[in-house]
């Protein structure tokens, strides 16, 4: 790898032995994957995927200790990804035990390594920092160093940032030291598509069930969607940056798609079309049976297949304002014509701290509260993975929950259908 005088200097100790560490871990990550030279990270912050004190974690915590005794805080100030707990949220004496003693009991003490690394602010814990509620939204061609996979997607993808799929740890490590390795999405040819999408759906596909098709189909590689811009009203507006939100989560973690372009839509699709179309690009065709078939495909691990849910998440990744405004009225229609006044189903919204300090300021706020769903910062996946949660008959309409653990994928229509009437 060429590096420039500055970073060689970096690597040679000139800055001191941790930093040079840092630089050296960067090097070694980029050669892996064919990086020629590093290049300045220029977006304003970073975002950090790990958020949750484990107590399995501890050589992260020596690392970092390492990096707060040398002085050596992040260059940008960072977000994180969701905190694991809410006392709101329902659980056992059992779970909560297995919670703070098994699993999250070094979370106060991970939280002020963070605060003293750079930190945004005590708020900053959410996996959609990109909404402007949370003020992390990178620009147009910035170079990142982030690694959650959500977020990552949606940056490259509906900002036209650019950022790999790094690990956790490495986000730091590049944010810390300044530098990322040049490969993958941070060049134009990376950032060619492999596959065209041909969406040929009677009606708009719903978002998580799409991205999962697609991520299962394309794997790592880009996608080139053609014919969703209809079904998006040919605008990337708050509805479709929303849909887009929950289609590249799905992407990423029912496959690995880190970057995708929608006809019409997204910026690079709209200044280059079907340029960025790798030559040789393979096809796939989803329509109304295709999406039938992968949704049949999800297995239900519940131990009893037929058990009546418990309880309800809805927002893996996050939910964003006009989310919380359009479930809160739906609910609220559904159940006004179905004679409930609460919800049948222990249900909770998550959504970042700032989003819903916005939505405690708008009339829906009432009406969620008087249907009895909890509103929470948590993040899902974190309580599900309690052996104890997995033991619960969850649903959700989330795809990147219902494939990391346990919990069971409906559609959101069938969720409000069980929320407003009672589980199956």
């Amino acid at each position: 790898m060429k590096l420039t005088e500055q970073q060689q200097a970096i690597l040679d100790g000139k800055s001191g032995e941790t930093l040079a560490k840092v630089m050296e871990t960067l090097v070694r990550y980029g050669e892996l994957f064919g990086a020629e030279e590093m290049v300045e990270i220029t977006s304003d912050y970073n975002h950090l995927v790990t958020s949750f004190g484990l107590k399995a974690l501890a050589p992260v915590y020596g690392l970092l200790q390492q990096l707060i005794d040398a002085n050596e805080p992040s260059k940008q100030k960072f977000s994180a990804d969701p905190r694991p707990l809410d006392p709101k949220v329902p659980s056992s004496f059992l779970q909560d035990f297995v919670f703070k003693n098994f699993m999250y009991s070094k979370q106060d003490e991970y939280e002020k390594q963070l605060q003293k690394l750079g930190l945004m602010n005590d708020d900053a814990f959410t996996c959609t920092c990109y909404m402007n509620e949370v003020g992390n939204t990178p620009k147009k061609g910035d170079i990142l160093s982030w690694s959650e996979s959500s977020a990552v997607v949606y940056a490259n993808s509906v900002l036209g940032a650019r950022c790999n799929r790094n690990s956790g740890i490495i986000d730091i490590m590049g944010s810390v030291c300044g530098f990322v390795p040049k490969f993958g999405f941070l060049t134009d040819e990376g950032r060619k598509a492999k596959w065209i999408v041909e969406i040929k759906t009677t009606k708009k596909p719903e978002a998580q069930l799409l991205g999962s098709a697609v991520g299962m189909k394309v794997m790592e590689d880009v996608p080139y969607v053609v014919g969703l811009d209809k079904w998006l009203d040919g605008t990337l507006d708050d509805n479709a940056k929303t849909y887009l939100k929950d289609f590249g989560a799905a992407t990423a973690s029912n496959g690995a798609v880190g970057l995708y372009h929608i006809e019409g839509i997204t910026p690079e699709a709209v200044e280059q079309g079907r340029a960025l179309i790798a030559e040789g690009a393979q096809t796939y065709v989803i329509d109304d049976a295709e999406l039938q078939r992968v949704y049949d495909s999800y297995p239900v691990i519940w131990k009893n297949k037929d058990a009546k849910p418990k309880l309800c998440f809805m927002g893996c990744p996050h939910m964003s304002l006009e989310q919380l405004k359009s479930w809160t009225k739906k609910i609220d229609a559904g159940l006004k014509e179905n004679g409930q006044t609460k919800v049948q189903i222990p249900t909770v919204f998550t959504a970042s701290p700032g989003v819903i300090k916005k939505f405690e300021e708008c009339e829906e706020a009432a009406l969620l509260k008087k249907s009895g769903v909890i509103l929470s910062y948590i993040c899902p996946l974190m309580y599900m993975n309690n052996p104890l949660s997995e033991k619960i008959p969850v649903i959700t309409s989330s795809n990147k929950l219902r494939t990391y653990t346990s919990a069971r994928y409906y559609t959101d229509a069938e969720i409000l259908d069980q929320l407003v009437k009672g589980g199956k």
